[in-house]
């Protein structure tokens, strides 16, 4: 039987998703049910334990497929980048009703009510999705309100479909200064390679999640002399993205955040501990 990497197929000795019968061998094969994220944000692991590290984040209402619950945990693949993985089960909710707008700053606050003096319920991440069901207006403020009456600060979303501008690398240096999170995907907290993903897709575009199928597959390979905005530069587990051919914006492990770093003081800065750049590529728009 042919290896399937683990992060984009759902398959066990007792069970796999549809899609892999007759390619991996399993006890039964299921179509898997739809739901949703109910939290701000989830982790996402590779075993059901919450000692485990995360491979990756999802957001608010982005939706998921369910092969499996038990012992408090769903074994789901993300609809998004299919990513495989377990996540709580209190974490998920019924499919409906399918979210409307999106949220498109870095962070934004969930209110009780349209009102912004009273204490905030939680906070959201710059791609988390939610149902607006009304809007309201106090103190000169607009707000878009949730089903159960929850609101957000009306200019913070927009009507998923109607995402503007082609500029991703605009979106990511929203993020400067966001702490950095193995593993992490929101405006809480980001890796190098959940930046990338997450500034693409608010600008439209699909992107793997993780390093690796980044470098492997986004886009074109390109030579470092045609380094223009937008292009990517890759080492053995790390990825920026060029702001200008002279300059990167990158989560990374150094300043522990998202930062703006001249691209040749990095370049000498990591090759001390990981070695050169191993490409450069250009997404497709």
């Amino acid at each position: 039987m042919t290896m399937f990497d683990r992060r984009l197929h759902a398959y066990r000795p007792d069970l796999a998703e549809a899609e892999l019968e007759g390619k991996v061998e399993a006890s039964r094969f299921v179509e898997g049910t739809p739901a949703r994220v109910a939290v701000p944000v989830i982790a996402l692991r590779p075993e059901p334990e919450l000692a485990r590290g995360i491979d990756t984040e999802l957001l608010l209402g982005e939706q998921v497929m369910v092969f499996d619950r038990a012992d408090g945990w769903c074994w789901v693949k993300a609809t998004s980048d299919g990513y495989v993985g377990y996540v709580t089960a209190d974490a998920l909710s019924q499919i409906d009703p399918a979210p409307t707008h999106i949220v498109t700053v870095a962070r934004t606050f969930l209110y009780p009510e349209p009102e912004l003096r009273k204490p905030h319920l939680t906070t959201l991440s710059m791609g988390s999705r939610v149902h607006v069901a009304g809007t309201a207006e106090a103190r000169g403020n607009h707000y878009v309100v949730l089903e159960d009456g929850t609101a957000i600060f009306a200019r913070h979303v927009q009507p998923i479909g109607a995402l503007d501008g082609d500029d991703y690398v605009e979106v990511a240096a929203r993020f400067l200064e966001t702490p950095y999170l193995w593993g992490g995907r929101s405006g809480l907290g980001i890796d190098c390679s959940g930046l990338v993903q997450l500034a693409m897709l608010m600008t439209g575009r699909q992107a793997p999640r993780d390093t690796d199928m980044q470098a492997a597959g986004l886009g074109e390979a390109i030579d470092r002399s045609e380094i223009r905005r937008g292009d990517l530069v890759f080492w053995k587990g790390h990825v920026a993205i060029f702001e200008d051919p002279q300059t990167i914006l990158h989560a990374n492990g150094h300043s522990m955040t998202v930062a703006r770093e001249n691209f040749e003081a990095a370049v000498k800065r990591i090759g001390s501990l990981y070695q050169q750049p191993t490409g450069y590529r250009r997404p497709f728009k």
